[in-house]
């Protein structure tokens, strides 16, 4: 893309995401991508909790970005936000929020995206070294994921990016606990969970694709969609069905609007999703 050919675009991490941003934004836009030196993202919070995080994740991410811009002096920029807990619509399975922002200062541009996924070996609980122990190691991936772990009396100092049996051994008789019992914790931070960096790499398909996207009235970036709407007919009695109809795509700049009918490919609904076929 012209408007940001031969640009120089800063990511702002300090946890290896750029091995999944930078070759597919330097790709699709032309960019050449720059990772900040003695860059410190853990001051707007860390997933262990020794810096509680102020704002929601937008906000975070918004502000690492242009933290990241103002430490190299470019006007380019992009960062990621990631968030561990119940999925919003569905509490009872575990899920990976990822944002990924893209900022031009000189353009006026800032694109923002989102990946929600159930793909995350997000635990921690409390254990025993032993079959409890072991236990929680195959559930969450390990060796091939790092954990953390910390005694039950200092919930702060914790033993983190631990990436073998050895180390978590030593970890383990460091904490010095008076029963035995400690805390463990899949280590979330990208560079040591490659479940994440797989969500963080679909998000960045999902910016890239969003920076492509050009509105047809003045051509600027991020023509993404800003609505749905239901109503997609059931195939058996016709009547509209709580499916997705149609995608509204907004530019933010000229406010041009583009309705785009069955985005899913399918112009009917099964009637097992139809309240009146299947109540």
């Amino acid at each position: 893309m012209k408007m940001f050919q031969d640009r120089s675009l800063v990511i702002g991490t300090m946890h290896g995401k750029e091995q999944v941003i930078a070759p597919l934004i330097e790709s699709s836009i032309g960019v050449k991508c720059i990772i900040p030196s003695e860059f410190n993202t853990d001051k707007l919070g860390t997933f262990s909790g020794e810096i509680e995080r102020e704002w929601d994740p937008v906000e975070t991410v918004r502000k690492k970005c242009v933290m990241a811009m103002d430490a190299m002096g470019f006007d380019l920029g992009i960062a990621s936000e990631g968030s561990f807990g119940p999925h919003p619509t569905i509490p009872f399975l575990q899920a990976d929020d990822e944002w990924l922002i893209f900022i031009d200062r000189k353009n006026n541009v800032e694109i923002l995206v989102r990946e929600l996924s159930f793909e995350t070996n997000y635990q921690g609980r409390e254990v025993v070294a032993g079959v409890e122990l072991d236990d929680f190691l195959n559930r969450v991936k390990f060796p091939q994921h790092a954990v953390m772990v910390r005694s039950l009396e200092t919930p702060a100092e914790w033993i983190k990016g631990i990436r073998n049996r050895e180390d978590l051994n030593k970890a383990i008789n460091k904490l010095n606990t008076s029963d035995a019992r400690f805390w463990i914790e899949t280590d979330m931070r990208a560079m040591h969970n490659p479940t994440r960096m797989g969500i963080i790499e679909k998000a960045a398909h999902k910016l890239a694709k969003a920076i492509l996207s050009t509105c047809p009235s003045c051509s600027m970036p991020g023509f993404v969609v800003s609505s749905d709407k239901n109503g997609l007919p059931c195939e058996l009695c016709g009547l509209p069905t709580q499916s997705v109809l149609s995608h509204v795509y907004t530019c933010k700049y000229c406010q041009f609007e583009e309705e785009i009918n069955f985005p899913f490919g399918k112009q009917k609904e099964d009637p097992m999703y139809c309240q009146r076929c299947n109540p």
